[in-house]
């Protein structure tokens, strides 16, 4: 840390911070009563796991777990409650929340940290739906708690409490970055990377792989126009960037998965749970491959969160980057300001 930098326990520095940690513990109270009030049970998941998650860009925390006779086995700190959550719901949990930290490696930015909370839960045989509706509920709670009926973010304004836009990938793609992402997807899923590559609107590198392409022209060329005057859910994600989401009934192009966004920013990342293992693990191995490919590493499949998705109910789920509600809705301007202890 540069000796001109203040450090986050400095009495002065504090005292700037604290009145949005006080609009922190307001708003985490209000949801905690929002999940009672609609019949859900909090769980407390353990963040040690055999897998941090099985997405190629995520990068988990790993250490050692020492066993009474010395023996060492890797574990990881988790990127998301998920996988803990999936096994509560095999075990017969209908509706269920998880409010706690989780940890992701080579995160850093304004709106990013090391080690932040999420704010997680499910519904089972309930469609997707409904978690957005949910999720659109808790936003709108957060703002109202914090006395808020604007949020704002590096100049951009959103309504909390307006009606939300509902827009798919696709439709997104088509008016922002004017192309039919569509176009360059088979009726199996399988993406056209070269038909991409055709159509880009942003710099194609030679060893740019559908999914960079895809990354790039959604953060370049739709991401800043999401969630601004009002809230826009985001769904119907190709398939092949929903490892986790069923397809969609209507069209296996696209997934049960959808983002929100206020001011650009995203608030949340949700699915129609897949629960056919076979198709799991062939998507984590794919997933993993990526992994070893960029980044020359992969992490192991948890051969019990397989086992759990046998008996698994049809379900739907949302992770919510918790801390960044709060920054919108109390109008900070750094995830560090709304954390009580950021991490140095």
């Amino acid at each position: 840390m540069p000796q001109s930098q203040s450090r986050w326990f400095e009495p002065h520095r504090h005292l700037d911070r604290r009145p949005f940690l006080l609009a922190r513990n307001r708003i985490v109270a209000a949801i905690r009563s929002w999940f009672a009030q609609h019949d859900f049970i909090e769980v407390d998941c353990g963040a040690l796991q055999i897998s941090p998650g099985n997405e190629a860009h995520l990068h988990g925390f790993s250490t050692e777990l020492i066993q009474p006779d010395g023996s060492a086995e890797t574990r990881y700190l988790h990127t998301s409650p998920e996988f803990a959550c999936k096994k509560l719901l095999a075990a017969g949990e209908t509706r269920l929340f998880h409010l706690g930290h989780v940890f992701r490696n080579r995160e850093r930015t304004l709106t990013h940290a090391p080690e932040f909370t999420m704010l997680e839960w499910y519904r089972a045989r309930e469609d997707y739906e409904r978690i957005i509706e949910d999720t659109l509920a808790l936003v709108r709670l957060a703002a109202t708690t914090a006395g808020t009926r604007e949020f704002q973010w590096r100049g951009r304004l959103s309504d909390p409490l307006a009606e939300a836009e509902w827009l798919t990938v696709n439709d997104a793609f088509r008016r922002y970055a004017g192309i039919d992402l569509l176009s360059t997807i088979s009726a199996d899923g399988s993406a056209d990377c070269k038909a991409l590559a055709s159509i880009s609107p942003v710099h194609v590198a030679k060893d740019d792989s559908w999914s960079d392409m895809f990354s790039r022209i959604l953060s370049e060329e739709v991401e800043p126009h999401l969630g601004n005057g009002r809230i826009t859910v985001l769904y119907e994600y190709p398939a092949v960037e929903a490892a986790l989401a069923k397809v969609c009934a209507h069209d296996t192009r696209v997934s049960e998965r959808f983002e929100l966004y206020a001011c650009g920013v995203e608030l949340a990342n949700g699915f129609g749970e897949l629960t056919d293992p076979a198709e799991q693990r062939r998507r984590f191995e794919a997933e993993m491959d990526v992994k070893q490919k960029i980044y020359g590493e992969r992490y192991p499949i948890d051969e019990d969160l397989l086992h759990a998705l046998v008996l698994m109910p049809p379900a739907s789920g949302v992770a919510l980057g918790l801390d960044r509600l709060i920054m919108l809705a109390s109008g900070a301007m750094r995830i560090d300001q709304v954390q009580w202890t950021p991490t140095d």
